[in-house]
């Protein structure tokens, strides 16, 4: 079984290109700074800087709402590659190809912007809970504790006591 699950910071914005042709796809690559549990010294926080890439929507959701330091969860599938450079030398490659990947801490947190930039999280229904579709009002603001507010009239039942 090959999978992965990291929660890291992105170490920039990403870098996302599109595929030629008839169906364009968007293809995300980014850095993800991971700390390690432990480390050998005990004086210094050490991290691994892992590359990630995310293919189609899940690359146009990092194209959109996935700036630098935003703290992020990634599940996904370790690739191992290889190329011959321009100078005839073989280089070897390891990705975390992006499955799934979700915001790890609220808006709020962190540092003053969370690393989300002035971006809209929630006028989209791109999975993570951030919730409203195009034909629903915009989604609660935070009530500045990181939870929503819930809106009056809802009339269905809450899947919580």
């Amino acid at each position: 079984m090959n999978k992965v699950i990291l929660m890291g910071r992105l170490t920039r914005d990403p870098e996302v290109r599109y595929t030629q042709g008839e169906n364009q796809m968007a293809v995300a690559r980014y850095t993800l700074a991971v700390d390690r549990r432990f480390n050998r010294n005990n004086d210094e926080n050490t991290a691994d800087f892992i590359s990630c890439v995310a293919f189609g929507k899940t690359g146009e959701f990092a194209e959109k709402y996935l700036r630098k330091g935003t703290k992020i969860a990634v599940t996904g599938r370790i690739q191992t590659g290889s190329y011959t450079n321009k100078d005839g030398v073989k280089v070897y490659t390891t990705d975390v190809v992006v499955e799934d990947h979700e915001f790890a801490e609220s808006k709020n947190s962190g540092n003053s912007d969370g690393g989300y930039g002035n971006s809209n999280y929630g006028s989209g229904n791109y999975g993570g809970g951030f919730g409203g579709g195009s034909s629903q009002p915009a989604a609660p603001m935070a009530a500045g504790d990181g939870f929503m507010n819930i809106p009056d009239g809802i009339d269905e039942e809450l899947p919580f006591n």
